[in-house]
């Protein structure tokens, strides 16, 4: 999945032209304009042969943990019948804010590893599920214990608040 990307913008200009870090417009004009304020920089730039955008992963290898899939095929094993509690994110592949929290529910599948199952259903493919626990925003990361539905944390929350939510039915990490 995505992992933490730190851009670097490296301009490489004509030995014969001056530096470009002058030539930056403040923020508060791009916001005058309504631009975003990086938008409105990188435009700021002078067009040169020379000039190029250089964009560099961090650490060079993806970090994110991959929570598994449930559907409609495997809800009943997976999550029905589960000895541990589960957490379910509903979530789609167009919605942003799951995007964000994705990270955030896999690192916690991690570090509740033995404790607690986590998977991630997809609303788009599995509307039935979606519509049979009342989903009526995304993400939605639900609880369930002995197949139960236990609680509901609906959007993308700080981390702390789905630790709070969890340690309610598996104790802590």
């Amino acid at each position: 999945m995505a992992s933490r990307l730190a851009v670097a913008v490296a301009v490489a200009a004509p030995a014969s032209s001056p530096s470009p870090v002058g030539t930056v417009a403040p923020p508060r004009v791009a916001l005058r304009r309504g631009l975003p304020p990086t938008w409105h920089a990188l435009r700021a730039l002078p067009r040169s042969r020379g000039a190029a955008v250089v964009c560099q992963a961090q650490g060079g290898q993806d970090t994110a943990i991959q929570v598994p899939d449930v559907s409609k095929s495997t809800w009943q094993s997976l999550v029905v019948e589960s000895e541990l509690p589960v957490l379910v994110q509903f979530w789609a592949s167009w919605c942003g804010p799951c995007k964000m929290i994705d990270p955030i529910v896999g690192k916690l599948s991690k570090e509740y590893e033995g404790k607690l199952k986590c998977y991630k259903l997809n609303t788009d493919e599995n509307p039935d599920i979606a519509t049979q626990f009342g989903i009526r925003s995304i993400p939605t990361m639900m609880i369930f214990k002995n197949g139960e539905k236990k609680d509901a944390v609906i959007g993308a929350v700080p981390e702390s608040t789905l630790v709070t939510c969890i340690d309610k039915y598996v104790g802590g990490r």
